[in-house]
Parts: C-alpha cells; structure tokens; sequence
C-alpha cells in the first residue's frame, strides 16, 4: 500500500457536512470525524472482532504487564477484546472508542466474563483524560486507524504517567495487511494532506520517530494471527457484512465497480490462503510495541541545558 492513502478514514457517509468560515478547519475536522464514526458503525463490528481479533486481546494484556489494580486506558478499544482482558485480571479499566455503537456489544462482553469497566466515548488525536492519568495506557489495531499519528502518539505519551506502560498492538507495516488495504485503495476518496496510512504503526523507525525521548525501554515483538472463513468467497462475504469501513466502501459502488472490487478481494483471498486444503488461512502478521514514558520535568530541564 502507498503511503499516501489513508484507506477506512472516510468521511463521505456524512452527506450534510456545513462550513463555518470562523473556524474553517475545526469544522472540517469534525465533519470527517462524524463521518468515521458513522463508518465504524456500519456492519456488525462485534461479529467481525469476535471472529478474527478477538484472542489479540490477551497478547497485548501479557505485553502490557497488566496488574491488580492498576488504571489501564485502552484507545480505540472496539467491543473490548483488549479492556475486558485488563478487568478480568483486577485493573481498573476505561474502554474508549470514537464510536460509542459500539459500547452495547461491549458491556455484554463484559458482562458475560463477569467484569466490570468504564465505557468512555474519546477521539484517540484528543484524549478527555488529564495528564498522568493511568499505569497502562493501551490499544490492540485501534488507534492505527487514526489519520495523524504524531497526535496519537502525544495523547498516548501525556496520558500515561513516567514510569508508566504504553502498549499497542499494531498491523505489520508490510505483509497482508498493508495488502488488503491495497485492494480497497482504488476505491477510496483522496486523504486528507495530513492523514498517514494505518500500516506505519508497524514500522520500528516511524515508531521511534513518534515516541521520540519521551519514553525508554522500547521493545518490539513480531507475530502473526490467522482469519479462517470455508472459502474466499465465503471470507469476502463475511468482511462485506461486518467490517464498517468495507460496508461503506460497497455502498458507493454502482454495481460493475462493485463487481471489479469482489473479484479483487477474492484473488487476494485466494492468493494468500496458506491452507493446504479445507477452510482458507490468511496469516497477519503484526508487532507489539511497548515502551515507559519518562519524567516530564526532568526531560524538560535535559533540553534546557546548553549543548
């Protein structure tokens, strides 16, 4: 995928999108985020997360080093597959998520492990949260959708105390995720000049170069999880039905278009599968990143000295 595209950050469902020539910008910003999160909440997402990103959760709580009673933060936190892991294990969770829709599943996820947690609607570019807020300040392929990294990578920084854990779980920069964007690609409007592909989150250098020398004891591990679905079509029908930015996608496709897009997405189903028979496998790699914020203040007095 080109990094200059920012597929699944699409703001044409919101068909009513004013001007206010005062604040120009800040308007246009809050009509695309309307229109993300009307996006989001198209399909079914908690059929799709509990199908295919429901057991990251786990691997991401293990990284974090999640404890009782620690204040964990989880950003873009879906339905919960990563919150409700935190809770289970006696931490004081806030699930959040620009699209509260999807707040329902979630409480019923909660509800049926038995746990109890915070559901916070919040913009992971501008967090509701003071500084210092949490222990553990999380996201399991959440805030990777959002367009302008370096204010989610701030966010992340300011509301985690020194000391504390960043955690993300991030889609590989290269592999099948950055391919599966590529087949939506042709079909999307042009970004935002600002806005950044999701799949840099899963390169060490751009992650290094958002985080900067605000945190330390940076760590990377790679892995991979595997999709099933009983054939390609089968595994393009189910994305079409549940995952929102696919369901958006679809519907501004006349029928040929839609056509063209089907068969795309079922050749890199078909190309990818790594199954040697029976239901298809399509293998994602991804990484996950953790580091400590350090001291505010002594950083701070580090760049006021004279070099």
């Amino acid at each position: 995928m080109s990094a200059d595209r920012h597929p699944f950050g699409d703001d044409r469902v919101e068909a009513d999108v004013s001007t206010n020539q005062s604040h120009p910008e800040a308007t246009t910003d809050a009509a695309f985020k309307r229109g993300v999160r009307q996006m989001w909440a198209l399909g079914n997402y908690a059929e799709f997360a509990h199908e295919f990103v429901w057991d990251l959760g786990p691997e991401l709580v293990q990284a974090a080093n999640v404890r009782r009673g620690q204040r964990v933060l989880d950003v873009a936190a879906g339905t919960g597959n990563a919150a409700i892991r935190a809770a289970a294990l006696g931490a004081q969770v806030v699930a959040s998520d620009l699209t509260p829709e999807h707040f329902p599943a979630g409480r019923d996820n909660a509800r049926a492990t038995g746990v109890q947690l915070e559901w916070v609607e919040a913009d992971a570019e501008a967090l509701p949260f003071a500084d210092d807020s949490f222990d553990v300040v999380m996201s399991c392929v959440g805030a990777i959708f959002a367009p302008r990294h370096q204010r989610v990578a701030d966010e992340l920084v300011r509301v985690c105390r020194p000391g504390g854990t960043i955690a993300m779980l991030n889609f590989s920069s290269v592999g099948l995720f950055a391919d599966f964007l590529g087949v939506f690609q042709p079909y999307m409007p042009a970004p935002r000049p600002q806005d950044l592909p999701p799949p840099l989150w899963g390169d060490e250098a751009h992650l290094r170069a958002l985080f900067g020398d605000r945190v330390d004891n940076v760590r990377l591990e790679s892995n991979a999880y595997v999709e099933r679905a009983a054939s390609p079509r089968a595994y393009c029908e189910f994305c079409k039905r549940t995952f929102g930015p696919a369901v958006a996608i679809y519907a501004g496709l006349d029928a040929e278009r839609a056509a063209k897009l089907d068969a795309a997405f079922e050749a890199f189903a078909t190309m990818n599968n790594r199954a040697a028979e029976g239901p298809i496998e399509l293998h994602y790699p991804y990484v996950i990143f953790t580091a400590n914020p350090v001291d505010r203040a002594g950083l701070a007095g580090r760049s006021a000295e004279p070099g």
